[in-house]
């Protein structure tokens, strides 16, 4: 038998250990079929609490169901496509703003702040079809803005006005960025001058210094197809550029789009495949789950997210996330299987510490029910 110094098989046993998985624990909260699911404080008593579509669940059992208001449905989609989170009028109780394909709008719900009283709804805008809407800061002044993609229509966004104690009024700005926009959207510093700029599925918008008065620029440099919203913006192999991580929100597909500068300062996109195999990854979050101080790439199956349309519509559901370890991604999987087995994401999910445990839980929503995935470490 060969004699191995203490260094030396600390050294051996370092090269051959990989992350353990992390474990999760699934828990069911309802078998409702809305696609979004929030993540905040309804009843101001310091828990966390989860909304979904008609409903709030009250924390830290998320066993107590309260009714919100009953979303308008259209056949199997009802038209609430995002939870944002906001106090928009300024009352300490945190609203909420959704939106869906066929009111061709974006809307926010008050809450009443009694618990049990209807949540009114009152719009915001006109935007055409909803596939999702997110919150960015786009002009960097700490306040969040309203960014719903509507694809084959105008990019818009919507500001909350404040004020002159700094609260929402309930009103929103309506600013046009772009004359156009297609199925996919992300939010990051592209070029690396500290603003954040907008990627479309062809291309990126890249920020002025004034992104409410100066014009936008489009830079046409790929094609990420019906992309995800959100698409990552993020510098994956850590040379300095920040990259794209997009998934195809109906078809097979999830690549990660590697920046590259040529000596002349020519800017290209090198596509990398994460996984090829698995189809209708429509959203994603980019955290930190294991606490290592890397984060993670979370994503999943939208289950019939065209109904039976879309390539890959009866493959097994899956919810996964994705470790970058230097020169490409690994998978683990957190739930994959048939109906009922399986669970997908949704399209609008949260990834949230729900116990103060340290540890970040993933809350998904979707037609096949809203569950709880509890980050057991």
């Amino acid at each position: 038998m060969p004699f191995y110094t203490p260094l030396l098989l600390l050294v051996l046993m370092s090269l051959d250990m990989k992350p353990a998985p992390i474990q999760f624990r699934k828990q069911m909260i309802a078998a409702e079929s809305f696609e979004s699911v929030g993540v905040f404080d309804v009843n101001n008593d310091q828990k966390l609490d989860l909304v979904s579509g008609a409903f709030w669940y009250e924390g830290p059992l998320f066993v107590k169901r309260h009714v919100v208001a009953q979303p308008r449905r259209f056949g199997e989609y009802y038209d609430d496509f995002s939870t944002v989170p906001m106090d928009v009028d300024g009352d300490g109780w945190i609203d909420f703003i959704t939106g869906g394909w066929n009111d061709n709008s974006v809307n926010w719900r008050k809450n009443p702040g009694n618990g049990e009283a209807e949540w009114k709804e009152y719009k915001i805008g006109e935007t055409g079809n909803i596939e999702t809407t997110r919150a960015w800061d786009i002009d960097g002044d700490g306040t969040l803005e309203i960014v719903p993609n509507n694809p084959g229509k105008p990019l818009r966004i919507f500001k909350l006005i404040l004020d002159a104690a700094g609260k929402g009024s309930g009103k929103f700005q309506v600013y046009q960025l772009w004359d156009t926009q297609g199925h996919g959207l992300g939010f990051g510093d592209i070029n690396g001058d500290g603003r954040g700029d907008l990627v479309l599925n062809t291309g990126w918008l890249e920020a002025p210094k004034n992104p409410f008065v100066d014009k936008w620029i489009f830079h046409q440099e790929f094609n990420l197809q019906s992309a995800s919203i959100p698409v990552i913006i993020t510098d994956v192999n850590g040379d300095g550029k920040n990259d794209c991580i997009a998934g195809k929100g109906h078809d097979y597909g999830l690549d990660w789009y590697e920046q590259k500068i040529d000596p002349a300062g020519k800017r290209s996109w090198l596509k990398h495949p994460i996984d090829p195999f698995n189809s209708q990854y429509h959203t994603m979050a980019w955290e930190d789950l294991d606490n290592d101080g890397k984060k993670e790439l979370i994503t999943g199956k939208r289950y019939r997210a065209h109904n039976e349309k879309d390539p890959g519509s009866f493959d097994p559901i899956g919810l996964y996330y994705f470790q970058w370890n230097g020169e490409s991604f690994s998978k683990q999987v957190i739930s994959y299987g048939p109906f009922g087995e399986g669970k997908g994401t949704g399209i609008y999910f949260e990834v949230v510490d729900l116990r103060g445990t340290g540890r970040r839980d993933i809350i998904v929503a979707g037609k096949d029910g809203l569950y709880v995935f509890f980050n057991e470490g």
